[in-house]
C-alpha cells in the first residue's frame, strides 16, 4: 500500500455543524502522518475557523455559499484551478452539492488524482424541492461512479446509497466518523458558568443541532412540556437556524419559557453534555449523528428517535440509549421519564464511544486512501 503524500479536504465553509467537526477531527488525526494537508473551502467563514489544526493549510476559494446550488456551480472553475496548481494526490470531498461539483471540477482540471466522495446521508433524505431532488439524483447517478471511492458513515447510509444510485452491493465503503479524541474529553471537563448547572439545580436536558425541520425540535419541546407538568427539569437547545422564532413562539405557547433556553451556537457543547441529565435527539433523519457519539463520550445518557440512519447503529439496538419513534411525542415523554428514573451507567456509555475515536477513523481512512493511490 502507498500512502498519499498530499491530501486535500473540500468543504463549503466551516459552519458549526457535525460534519465540519468530523472533518477537522480527521485532519487533526492525519497530522503528523507525513502528508501535506490542505483544507479547501468555498468560503473561509464559520465558527470553526479558529479550530483548524496548525499543520493544515487553509485554501479559501472565495465563493459565497448563500445559494447552495448557484454557488456550487461558481465553485467549479476555482476548484479546478486549485487542483491543477496544487496537484493533490487525493481530494476528499464532503456535503450536499459539493461532491457533484468536485467530480465536474476534477474532469475540468485534467490532472491525476484520486477522488473520494464522503456522504453523510442518502440523496432521498437530503432536503430539497422535488424537482431539484430528481436533478440531484440524476447527477449523482451520472457522476459518482467516476469517483475512486464513495464513503458513508454507517451501514444504513451505505446500503441506501447503493440502492438509490443503483450501485453494486458493498461498493460504498463504511468508515465511522472521527468523533472522540482527547480534545473532546478535555473540553467536557472545562468549567461551565451557567446557573442551571450549579449544585442543587433541577436536572437539565440538552439538545444540539441546527434549528431546522430535520431536527424536529417541536416534538422535543412538546414532550418536555408534558414531562414538566409532573417533574421539575429544564431544557437547553444549543444551535442556530431559521426556525428560531417559531420554536420560541412554541415555547411561549406551551408556558415553559422559564425552563427552556435557546442560547444559539456555543463553541464548547461538551461542557454541557458532561453535566446534563440526558441528551435528546429528536431528528427525522440523520446519517450518523455525531452529537449522539459525543454525548456517549461525555457519559451523558441518550434518548433518540429511531430515525434513518445511525442512532440504532450507535446505540446498538437500544443497549446504550433509549430509542423512540420519529415524531412520537408520547414515546419521547416515556423515554425521558425512563432515563430520569433509570439512567444507563455513564462509564458504560464512555466505553461504547471508543468505537468512534479519531484514532480508529484515521486508521480506516489511511487504509482506504492508501488503497486508492496504489
Amino acid at each position: 500500500m502507498k500512502q498519499p503524500q498530499h491530501l486535500a479536504c473540500l468543504l463549503p465553509n466551516l459552519a458549526g455543524g457535525g460534519q465540519e467537526r468530523v472533518t477537522l477531527n480527521l485532519l487533526r488525526g492525519l497530522s503528523g502522518k507525513g502528508m501535506q494537508l490542505d483544507l479547501v473551502v468555498a468560503q473561509a467563514k464559520g465558527p470553526y475557523l479558529d479550530q483548524i489544526p496548525p499543520e493544515v493549510h487553509l485554501v479559501d476559494l472565495g465563493v459565497s455559499m448563500e445559494d447552495r446550488l448557484q454557488s456550487a456551480v461558481k465553485l467549479i472553475l476555482p476548484l479546478a484551478q486549485y487542483l491543477r496548481q496544487a496537484k493533490p494526490d487525493v481530494l476528499l470531498s464532503h456535503l450536499v452539492w459539493t461532491n457533484e461539483i468536485a467530480v465536474i471540477a476534477y474532469w475540468f482540471a485534467r490532472t491525476p488524482l484520486q477522488l473520494v466522495l464522503w456522504e453523510q446521508m442518502p440523496a432521498s433524505l437530503q432536503p430539497s424541492h422535488p424537482l431539484m431532488q430528481r436533478v440531484k439524483l440524476w447527477l449523482m447517478r451520472s457522476l459518482y461512479p467516476k469517483a475512486s471511492a464513495i464513503v458513508a458513515p454507517s451501514q444504513g447510509v451505505a446500503q441506501a446509497f447503493e440502492q438509490s444510485l443503483k450501485l453494486k452491493a458493498n461498493s460504498v465503503q463504511v468508515v465511522y466518523n472521527a468523533v472522540v479524541d482527547d480534545t473532546l474529553l478535555q473540553k467536557a471537563q472545562a468549567p461551565l458558568n451557567h446557573p442551571w448547572f450549579f449544585a442543587y439545580q433541577p436536572p437539565v436536558i440538552v439538545a444540539i443541532g441546527r434549528l431546522s425541520e430535520q431536527k424536529d425540535f417541536p416534538t422535543l419541546i412538546k414532550a418536555f412540556a408534558q414531562v414538566r407538568k409532573n417533574r421539575l427539569l429544564r431544557l437547553i437547545i444549543l444551535g442556530e437556524g431559521g426556525l428560531r422564532r417559531s420554536l420560541e413562539n412554541l415555547v411561549r405557547e406551551l408556558g415553559v419559557g422559564e425552563d427552556v433556553q435557546l442560547p444559539g451556537f456555543v463553541p464548547n457543547p461538551y461542557a454541557y453534555l458532561s453535566r446534563a441529565a440526558m441528551f435528546v435527539l429528536s431528528s427525522k433523519f440523520e446519517g450518523l449523528p455525531t452529537v449522539v457519539i459525543e454525548a456517549l463520550a461525555c457519559g451523558c445518557p441518550v434518548v433518540s428517535t429511531d430515525c434513518p440512519y445511525g442512532p440504532r447503529e450507535i446505540l446498538a439496538d437500544g443497549q446504550y440509549g433509549r430509542l423512540v419513534a420519529v415524531g412520537d411525542v408520547l414515546g419521547l415523554v416515556r423515554g425521558i421519564y425512563e432515563t430520569l428514573n433509570a439512567p444507563i451507567s455513564r462509564d458504560l456509555l464512555k466505553v461504547r464511544s471508543q468505537a468512534f475515536t479519531v484514532q480508529e477513523a484515521t486508521q480506516s481512512y489511511l487504509k482506504l486512501l492508501s488503497n486508492s493511490v496504489e
